[in-house]
């Protein structure tokens, strides 16, 4: 049986569900507790923010259409007050204008409707563990082997060699850092890095992660790795 989840001083994983839909609302707060973890659940924008200032979650499930105060607002107002907390965004099946304006004001991932349970509970649990190791971080580098990443003075270095990058190519790269050995398809990078949808055209992907890879491998083994027909992960290098 796996370790369940836990926060880093050993007590549960708090969770806050919004969603006006109260069955699926519902539906989503078992599951959660099922993984022994605490879960608020708000039908509105008001009561979510609400809840986020009382007890700041760990992780949140946010439906983006709702009436009043809808998703996109409420993530907005949760990153100005400071709450950086992973963010799984609930979207309408074929509303990709609002999964890429959902990861530009802040999202962290999404999964379309209808979903299974389980897909969902992946997404989180990922989630969880990548805010977690975060948070261990001092500051804001970020660390995969002898790769580091500075998100306040934007430099990167590999094995104390400075690396001179582009904007695109910086976040192309965080992207992948904050995500070590998670494989990420062009779609989430596209709709991640660029902010919208090149509508199929992965070919500005291949072409930036070879830029990247250039640039990485003159200073060490290669580090980002392609899985055919799937997407690209980043790992530490082998000895």
């Amino acid at each position: 049986m796996t370790q369940p989840l836990t926060r880093p001083d050993g007590s549960a994983i708090r969770a806050l569900v919004v969603d006006d839909e109260e069955m699926l609302a519902d539906m989503l707060r078992m599951a959660l507790r099922s993984e022994g973890w605490e879960t608020r659940v708000a039908h509105d924008g008001q009561t979510a923010l609400k809840l986020a200032r009382e007890t700041p979650p760990d992780v949140v499930v946010l439906d983006i259409m709702m009436p009043g105060l809808d998703g996109l607002t409420v993530l907005r107002r949760l990153r100005e007050a400071g709450n950086d907390c992973p963010v799984l965004l609930l979207t309408a099946k074929d509303a990709v204008e609002d999964r890429v304006a959902g990861l530009t004001a802040g999202g962290d991932d999404y999964v379309t409707k209808p979903f299974s349970l389980e897909e969902v509970m992946a997404r989180l649990r990922g989630l969880v563990r990548r805010s977690m190791r975060a948070a261990g971080d001092e500051g804001p580098i970020v660390r995969v082997g002898d790769l580091t990443l500075d998100e306040e003075s934007y430099e990167v270095e590999r094995a104390g060699h400075p690396i001179q990058l582009t904007p695109t190519e910086f976040e192309l790269l965080r992207f992948l850092m904050r995500n070590p050995k998670r494989v990420l398809s062009r779609e989430q990078i596209l709709d991640r890095v660029w902010s919208y949808d090149f509508g199929g055209r992965a070919a500005v992907v291949e072409l930036y992660i070879s830029y990247l890879r250039k640039k990485l491998d003159a200073h060490g083994p290669g580090m980002i790795h392609t899985v055919r027909g799937v997407g690209y992960s980043i790992r530490p290098a082998s000895p």
